[in-house]
C-alpha cells in the first residue's frame, strides 16, 4: 500500500475521473410509527414485503419505532377485481446456459413454454442443453397471470400464487424431480449447508421467485425454516414465514442437531487418526459416511459431529510486555528450527544450477529469508546474554510430506524447549502431534490457516478470522455505528456479518446490485462515528460507495473500512484521494516501524546481506527473537503466553487459547490512511 501512495504522487496529473450515468429511481422514505408493520406499509404503498426487505434487509428481523424504511416504486397493478392478463414481450433475448441449467429451468426463468424454446433453437438442441450455448428466447408464449387486486386496508397483503407450469417429460431427469402439479403446495424444510442455489435448482425455479415466495430468507438461509416451493400459501402462513425467525428458533433436524459440521479429509490421515479427533468410534464414523466402506480418499467430504467446546477463559490484563527486561539466563535452553530448505533436492537438480534455481524458485527464496531474518534474531540474543542453543534442520518438506518426524526421532529432540516449523500446516500439526505428549510448544511460522486442536500448538500468524474480529473489536471499543455495503456476489461475507456481527447495519442493494444513495444515509447515526464497511471487487460499486459517503461527510463523521486486502482499490481508478478523505480502515499482521531498534534492524541486515530486509526476513527476525526471549524467562513458554504480549519490529505477538485448543496469535494492527498519505496506526 505504501507503493501504491507514492506512485499516486508520480500520476496525479494524469488522473481521470470516471462517472457512471444511470438511471434514478424516486423511493420514498418511510419513518416507522407506532404500530407500524412490514405488512401494512407494504400495503400502504402499494409494495410487496419482499420490496421493502430487499432495500432494507435490518427489517428482516423486525422494525423500530421511529427507523426509516426506504420504499421502491409500486411494482403492484391497482386493479380492484382479479382479472386474467397477458403477458406478451415483442423482443427476443439470448441466454447463456450455465451449469444445471435446463430446458424447464429456462421456460419458468423467461416465461415461455419448453416447445418455443426448442423451435427456437431447433438445430443448436440436436444433442441437447450444454453449458457456454447461446440459446434464443422467442416471445412466442403468452402466459397468464393473475393481475394484484388491492386488499381492504385492514388485511395484509395476500401475493398470488405463482403460475406453475406441468414439468415437460424429458426435463424430468434433469430435474431429478417429479413433475410439480398446479393444485399442489409445496414446501421444502432447509437443512444444514443447503443453499438457495441448490434449492432452486432441485426444483427449477429462479432464487429470485423462491425469494419472493420466502420473503424471510432475503438475507439468509436458516436451519429448519419452511420454504413454499409452489402452490397457495394461507393469509396466517404468508405472515408468520416472516415474523417466526425473529420469536421462535429454528426447530433442528437430526442431521443439523448432532452433525453440523463438514470436514474434508487431508493428506495421510487415517480412519483411526479422524475419529479420534472427533472423539468417536470408527464404526460410528462410517455408519455417518457409508462410503467410507470403500476407503478413505484424499479430498473426501466426512460428516463429522460438532467437537465439544473448550471454554476460553479472558486473560485480564494481558499488557504489552518488554522480556527483555526479565532475562532469566541460568538454565540454558534449546531452540529447534525446521526449515524447508530442500537441500536433497537441489542436490540432485542436474538441469538447474543452485544459482538458476534461486531465479525461479519462489519458496526457496522464502525460506531463505526467513532464514536470514533468523539468523540476525539469534545474534542479538546473544549479544543482550540470552543463554540460548539454537539448532537448525532441514525439514526437506512439500505441501503433502515431510522428513521432521524422522529429524525429530534421529536426533532426540524430544526434549527440546521448543520448535519453530515446519512451514506447511499440515507438516507442523503432525510435528505438534507427535510431542503433544511432551508439551512441547511447537510454532508454526507462516500459515494462517485454523490449527487443529493440540495443546501445545502456536500459531503464530493471526487468521483471516482473527483479522476480521480484531476490526470489529476497535470499532465497538469506539461506540460506533457499524454499517456495511456488501456486493450481491458477497454472500459469504453477507452470512459472516449475520452470525458473527449482528448488530452491523446491511445497506440495501437495487434491483439490479448497485448503491442507491439513501438507503446507505438512512443507516447512518449523526451522534456518532460511521464506520462503513465496503465489501466488493467491482470498481463500479466501490466508486459509488466511496462518493456517496464522501457526500455524507458534510452531515456526518464517516469513516470507510475493508475488511480484507482487496486489489481493486490499488486500481488507478479508484481516487486515491477519496480513501485518504475517508481515512479507510483496514488490519494488518504488520506496520512499518521508525523506532531506533527497527533502523539499526534495517542498517545492520543491509551491511550483512546487501539487500532491504523483506517481510519474510523481518518475520524471520521476529518471530524467533520473541520465541528466545520467552524461553528465557523463568517461567515456562506456555506460561508466558497467557501472561505477556510482546512487539517485534514490525509484528505483534499476543496468543490467546483456542476452543479447540492450542494456542493462535491475535496481535493486529488496525492502519488507517491519513490526509498527507501517510499509514498510521488507529488510536
Amino acid at each position: 500500500m505504501k507503493r501504491r501512495i507514492l506512485f499516486s504522487l508520480l500520476f496525479t496529473v494524469l488522473s481521470v475521473s470516471v462517472t457512471t450515468a444511470t438511471k434514478q429511481e424516486k423511493y420514498i422514505k418511510h419513518t416507522v410509527a407506532k404500530g407500524d408493520t412490514v405488512n401494512i406499509i407494504a400495503q400502504k404503498y402499494n409494495v410487496t414485503p419482499y420490496d421493502i426487505f430487499k432495500l432494507n434487509p435490518d427489517s428482516q428481523n423486525g422494525i423500530k419505532q421511529d427507523t426509516v424504511l426506504l420504499i421502491p416504486p409500486s411494482s403492484i397493478g391497482t386493479t380492484t377485481t382479479v382479472q386474467k392478463q397477458a403477458v406478451i414481450s415483442s423482443k427476443k433475448t439470448t441466454h447463456l446456459v450455465q451449469p444445471k441449467e435446463t430446458l424447464f429451468s429456462l421456460s419458468r426463468q423467461y416465461n415461455v413454454s419448453v416447445d418455443a424454446i426448442k423451435n427456437a433453437n431447433a438445430e443448436l438442441l440436436k444433442d441437447g442443453l450444454k453449458i457456454g450455448q447461446n440459446v434464443v428466447i422467442p416471445a412466442e408464449d403468452v402466459l397468464t397471470q393473475d393481475t394484484y387486486q388491492k386488499p381492504p386496508v385492514e388485511k395484509p397483503v395476500v401475493k398470488p400464487a405463482e403460475v406453475v407450469k406441468t414439468v415437460a417429460k424429458e426435463d424430468v431427469k434433469a430435474l431429478d424431480a417429479k413433475p410439480v402439479s398446479t393444485s399442489k403446495t409445496i414446501y421444502h424444510i432447509v437443512e444444514a449447508k443447503e443453499t438457495k442455489f441448490g434449492i432452486s435448482k432441485k426444483y427449477g425455479i429462479s432464487i429470485e421467485n423462491l425469494e419472493k415466495l420466502n420473503p424471510q430468507i432475503v438475507s439468509g438461509l436458516q436451519v429448519g425454516t419452511k420454504l413454499l416451493i409452489s402452490g397457495e400459501r394461507t393469509v396466517s402462513e404468508e405472515i408468520s414465514s416472516v415474523s417466526k425467525s425473529k420469536s421462535e428458533p429454528a426447530k433442528e433436524t437430526v442431521s443439523s442437531k448432532k452433525y453440523l459440521q463438514e470436514y474434508v479429509v487431508r493428506p495421510q490421515e487415517t480412519l483411526y487418526s479422524i475419529s479420534k479427533d472427533f472423539g468417536i468410534s470408527e464404526e460410528e464414523l462410517i455408519s455417518l459416511n457409508p462410503e467410507l466402506k470403500k476407503g478413505l480418499k484424499l479430498g473426501m467430504i466426512l460428516r463429522v459431529p460438532m467437537k465439544e467446546k473448550i471454554e476460553v477463559k479472558p486473560v485480564i490484563n494481558k499488557t504489552q510486555s518488554n522480556l527483555s527486561n526479565s532475562i532469566k539466563s541460568n538454565e540454558k535452553k534449546q531452540l529447534v528450527m525446521l526449515l524447508p530448505f530442500n537441500i536433497s533436492k537441489i542436490e540432485s537438480d542436474t538441469v538447474n544450477s543452485p544459482q538458476a534455481r534461486l531465479k525461479k524458485d519462489k519458496f526457496l527464496n522464502m525460506t531463505l529469508d526467513f532464514y536470514s531474518g533468523a539468523l540476525m534474531a539469534i545474534d542479538s540474543a546473544k549479544a543482550i546474554g540470552l543463554n540460548v542453543d539454537v539448532s537448525i534442520f532441514d525439514s526437506q518438506e512439500t505441501k503433502n510430506s515431510s522428513t521432521a518426524a524422522s529429524v525429530i526421532q534421529q536426533n532426540n529432540l524430544t526434549k527440546a524447549d521448543a520448535i519453530i516449523g515446519p512451514f506447511y500446516q499440515t507438516n507442523v500439526e503432525k510435528v505438534a502431534e507427535m510431542l503433544e505428549g511432551f508439551n512441547t510448544p511447537v510454532i508454526s511460522p507462516l500459515s494462517k490457516d485454523s490449527g487443529k486442536g493440540y495443546k501445545n500448538l502456536y500459531q503464530s500468524m493471526p487468521t483471516a478470522e482473527q483479522m476480521k474480529s480484531s476490526i470489529f473489536n476497535f470499532m465497538r471499543s469506539k461506540n460506533g455505528n457499524i454499517v456495511a455495503i456488501v456486493d450481491a456476489k458477497k454472500g459469504s461475507v453477507v452470512n459472516y456479518l449475520k452470525d458473527q456481527q449482528k448488530d452491523v447495519k446491511i445497506v440495501g442493494l437495487s434491483e439490479k446490485g448497485t448503491l442507491i444513495s439513501d438507503s446507505l444515509l438512512v443507516k447512518l447515526d449523526k451522534n456518532k462515528m460511521n464506520y462503513v464497511i465496503v465489501a466488493s471487487e467491482r470498481t463500479g460499486m466501490i466508486l459509488s460507495s466511496t462518493t456517496s459517503m464522501v457526500n455524507a461527510q458534510r452531515n456526518y463523521q464517516v469513516q470507510m473500512v475493508v475488511l480484507e486486502q482487496n486489489e481493486t482499490l490499488d486500481f488507478e481508478e479508484i481516487p486515491l484521494a477519496k480513501l485518504t478523505k475517508l481515512n479507510m480502515l483496514y488490519p494488518s499482521i504488520s506496520k512499518s516501524n521508525e523506532t531506533p531498534e527497527a533502523i539499526y534492524f534495517e542498517n545492520n541486515y543491509k551491511k550483512i546481506n546487501k539487500i532491504v530486509p523483506n517481510q519474510y526476513a523481518v518475520r524471520g527476525f521476529d518471530l524467533t527473537f520473541d520465541t528466545l526471549l520467552r524461553l528465557s524467562q523463568d517461567k515456562s513458554f506456555e506460561e508466558t503466553v497467557k501472561g505477556s504480549a510482546t512487539e517485534q519490529i514490525e509484528s505483534k505477538f499476543d496468543y490467546s487459547l483456542n476452543q479447540n485448543g492450542g494456542y493462535s496469535n491475535k496481535g493486529v494492527y488496525i492502519l488507517q490512511y491519513e490526509a498527507d498519505l501517510s499509514i498510521t496506526e488507529a488510536k
